[in-house]
């Protein structure tokens, strides 16, 4: 087959009377390549104008209590690699060809990130807001369509302020989620607040996609429990709960704060933990034996006492210490706020098969409970806690799936089998309790009543390069796929802090329609999209805060959403 080697106008002669095949794909990569170096050397363009211009903008807004370098790093500063680096989790978004953010603002007061929006906005540059770095898809510090983008990381804007006089507190978005509960632990011992396990996690992600924990069935999302918060808008206003309305006050918890501001800090409703809990956690081999444990737990575990809360890891391990075999393992994790002889009553009652000895159980501190439940801390002090130990960095693809009705048991040994041959984990967490008794339009958190628990696919691996990843990647896909037949249906329900961008995405600089956007829209939000949509309309309908997963504005001329 000649090769398309003939000028341009010859090669679209021979592909439109498709005389070469060859010629047409050879052109199709041509004229790919042409548009790539074209916008390229475009963007190059326009990111050293725009950078230009917000270095200028940005320097004249801060105060002469502050120099420049005090709040910002661009590529040419030594730091700004390490800083970047700092908390991002997922390697996948860490390579030397991953974009990178212009320049690095870490505001060290609220008039910084004033500055840093309205700078953004008069520049025509997106921001990326990053708390904790955990994002899955390394939206909060990269740009998967190479659009030229600001990093506003909130490392340095990370107070807790407890107040016991209410039993609440403020909380600033770049404190982790470690930070809020030690904290919180020093000032009162039967006082907590329902986080997520991973205690690296920035508390602006937690809040603002709503944040699923270990307390969830007795106190619903921390979401769930926030009372107030301070945002600035679009036009760099700070606002607090009064000032910004109920409706964008209800869209920032649980709607991604991301699409709609920079949400500087929280207020929360602290709530009671006893002196003494309990925790266990007992491993077994997935036989027949530990299969029917595994869909006894689908049937008790969202239906006992709101105390108690008992979550399952399937994951294959080493058979033997032998790395070469494997099996699969499922772990039952639990709190239970309470004393060991409350819990082994409770279980004895309800799930008996577990086999559940006083041995089993280890009464501490709620605050201790946190460590114990971080996984990677455990055996530490509490003082890991505000340390700010990253979680270990790795290449992972995560993806999310709720449950409505039990897997029937043979559907779960065919389940480990997948798991073995793609060398995947899941984490099975129960809802339940605190969760259904929550309306679905309560917070855009919509995954309520009807939900016997979420699992979430874990893909993790070592291997570098893009191969490594393609093959990692199509196999969480591939369990993803054959898993459609025992989960949520009609939309296929997503938890939005387990962000997945193969449910979709936004069009290049955040271009899309509200109904494009509904086809992921709908899996993290169902009827409650429509809502965050009008929000966002009212209140950025330039689209301004936006990323490949953003909220779109719906703009109407209608005052009520």
């Amino acid at each position: 087959m000649p090769q398309c080697k003939l000028r341009y106008i010859q090669c679209w002669q021979d592909v439109t009377t498709l005389k070469h095949p060859q010629a047409k794909m050879e052109l199709k990569f041509f004229t790919w390549k042409l548009i790539s170096n074209f916008l390229s050397l475009s963007l190059a363009f326009f990111s050293s104008t725009s950078s230009a211009d917000f270095l200028d903008c940005i320097s004249q807004q801060i105060s002469p209590n502050f120099t420049l370098s005090d709040i910002l790093l661009t590529p040419n500063d030594a730091p700004y690699s390490t800083v970047l680096q700092s908390t991002i989790q997922n390697l996948r978004f860490s390579t030397p060809t991953s974009p990178k953010p212009l320049a690095i603002v870490t505001p060290l007061s609220y008039s910084h990130v004033q500055s840093t929006v309205i700078c953004s906005v008069d520049s025509g540059l997106q921001i990326r807001i990053r708390s904790g770095g955990h994002d899955y898809e390394g939206l909060s510090y990269t740009s998967h369509d190479h659009t030229p983008f600001i990093l506003l990381d909130f490392n340095k804007l990370r107070s807790v302020t407890v107040d016991l006089d209410d039993n609440t507190a403020w909380v600033e978005s770049g404190a982790t989620l470690g930070e809020l509960s030690y904290w919180v632990s020093q000032k009162s011992n039967i006082l907590g607040f329902p986080t997520g396990e991973c205690t690296s996690v920035g508390v602006g992600g937690q809040l603002s996609g709503g944040g699923f924990g270990t307390m969830a069935r007795k106190y619903g999302l921390s979401a769930d429990n926030v009372i107030d918060a301070r945002i600035i808008d679009v036009n760099g206003r700070i606002l607090d709960r009064d000032s910004m309305g109920e409706d964008l006050f209800w869209a920032i918890r649980g709607g991604g704060g991301a699409s709609f501001g920079v949400v500087l800090s929280w207020k929360i409703n602290l709530v009671y933990v006893p002196p003494i809990v309990t925790v266990f956690t007992l491993s077994k081999v997935l036989d027949k034996a530990a299969t029917r444990l595994v869909n006894k737990w689908q049937y008790i575990a969202h239906n006992i006492t709101e105390d108690l809360f008992i979550n399952l890891v399937v994951s294959p391990v080493p058979v033997s210490d032998q790395e070469e075999n494997t099996t699969i393992q499922v772990t039952f994790n639990s709190l239970f706020l309470g004393t060991s002889d409350e819990l082994i009553k409770v279980l004895s009652e309800t799930f008996p098969e577990l086999g559940l000895q006083e041995t089993d159980c280890i009464e501490m501190t709620w605050i201790e409970s946190v460590v114990y439940h971080s996984v990677y801390l455990r055996g530490e002090s509490i003082e890991a806690l505000i340390e700010r130990r990253p979680w270990p960095k790795s290449y992972y693809k995560f993806k999310s799936d709720y449950v409505q009705k039990p897997i029937p048991e043979d559907a779960l040994e065919e389940i480990w089998k997948w798991c073995l041959q793609e060398n995947l984990i899941l984490a099975i967490e129960p809802h339940g309790g605190k969760m259904s008794q929550i309306k679905d339009t309560e917070t855009p958190y919509p995954h309520r009543e009807g939900n016997l628990y979420i699992i979430q696919y874990v893909m993790q691996w070592t291997d570098e390069g893009f191969n490594a990843s393609e093959k990692h990647v199509a196999s969480i896909r591939k369990v993803y796929k054959k898993m459609t037949p025992f989960v949520s249906k009609n939309p296929r329900e997503a938890y939005v802090n387990f962000r997945d961008l193969d449910l979709g995405m936004n069009g290049y600089a955040c271009g899309t329609s509200y109904l494009k956007a509904s086809k992921w829209g709908s899996k993290y939000f169902k009827g409650n999209f429509r809502r965050l949509a009008m929000v966002k309309g009212a209140v950025d309908p330039t689209n301004f805060f936006c990323n490949e997963q953003s909220i779109p504005p719906l703009v109407s001329s209608h005052p009520s959403y």
